[in-house]
């Protein structure tokens, strides 16, 4: 409960933080002080309309309405005119719906079924720190953590997402991209959360390259912020600072380095593969070991 409240109001402060930033970028283009800026699309001027389209040009999108659909829309990053779908599919609608449904039971079982009994059965390898039992339980861990973050992913990022999309009649349904193909870490990051990436490319990459950052820090500054934000999700929720979600994100640079310049093809998709196999098993593993220790240590002994 804590991590969805978290992640409410997470995604509710990047939502009006963009829209706070396109606003700005509105009303400086208004009275003529940045025509250089390369973001008017977000607020646009007539030649981008076609015949016959009812398009809002600031300051006439500052309604109650238009903030509550941006609010509730799949996205991030705001627009004055977003895409829209000529109408809602019923059946398309219907579908996505008994997905979500179905996945949420799957998940909820198989989690108790499969994940439980083998994190329970960790416990004491992690505390007598018996390496060759606790690489054997991170192994057994790994292919159900793998397939439910699997499930997860299509029934959040395709499943709810497009619901939404098609209930709101969103037209821009570009959720994810083809993140299973990556030969670079950059390139998974850029293409299996859409929304956060055009985000992040948005309304931080690029203003720091503007300032005069460097590439490196730029990108690197991304991933702080990434880091930061899944250390938030988890630590404050379990109400403990443990690090091993930001560790695991800021370790995503010197691999992402590692892979681009010595890893190539089927070999870079392989690393990405296994980062995404183990990181997520071992992090599961120290989060949990740690709770355990922190509330049932006594107890146990």
């Amino acid at each position: 409960g804590g991590a969805i409240s978290l992640g409410i109001h997470t995604i509710l402060f990047l939502k009006l933080y963009s829209y706070k930033d396109v606003n700005l970028w509105c009303r400086e283009l208004s009275t003529v002080k940045a025509k250089k800026l390369a973001r008017s699309l977000s607020c646009p001027s007539p030649q981008h309309f076609k015949g016959g389209e009812q398009k809002v040009c600031y300051p006439g999108n500052l309604t109650i309405k238009d903030i509550y659909y941006f609010v509730f829309a799949p996205t991030l990053c705001y627009e004055l005119n977003f895409p829209r779908s000529p109408k809602i599919r019923i059946h398309f609608l219907l579908r996505r719906l008994f997905e979500m449904l179905f996945f949420i039971q799957l998940l909820v079982g198989l989690t108790q079924q499969w994940m439980v009994p083998i994190i329970q059965s960790s416990m004491k390898p992690l505390k007598d720190m018996d390496l060759s039992r606790m690489t054997e339980r991170l192994l057994r861990l790994a292919v159900p953590n793998h397939l439910l973050w699997l499930m997860f992913f299509y029934s959040f990022f395709h499943s709810s997402m497009n619901f939404t999309a098609e209930l709101l009649r969103f037209g821009d349904r570009q959720f994810y991209n083809d993140w299973w193909n990556s030969e670079t870490v950059t390139y998974f990051w850029q293409n299996w959360n859409i929304p956060v990436h055009k985000w992040c490319l948005r309304h931080f990459y690029k203003p720091l390259l503007r300032k005069g950052f460097s590439k490196i820090v730029s990108q690197s500054a991304v991933f702080f912020l990434s880091a930061f934000f899944h250390e938030y999700l988890v630590s404050v929720p379990l109400r403990m600072f443990r690090l091993w979600a930001f560790t695991g994100m800021m370790a995503q640079l010197p691999l992402a380095w590692f892979v681009g310049h010595f890893l190539r093809g089927n070999y870079g998709n392989a690393a990405v593969w296994m980062s995404i196999i183990i990181g997520q098993p071992f992090a599961v593993l120290m989060y949990v070991h740690d709770y355990y220790v922190m509330h049932y240590g006594n107890e146990a002994e």
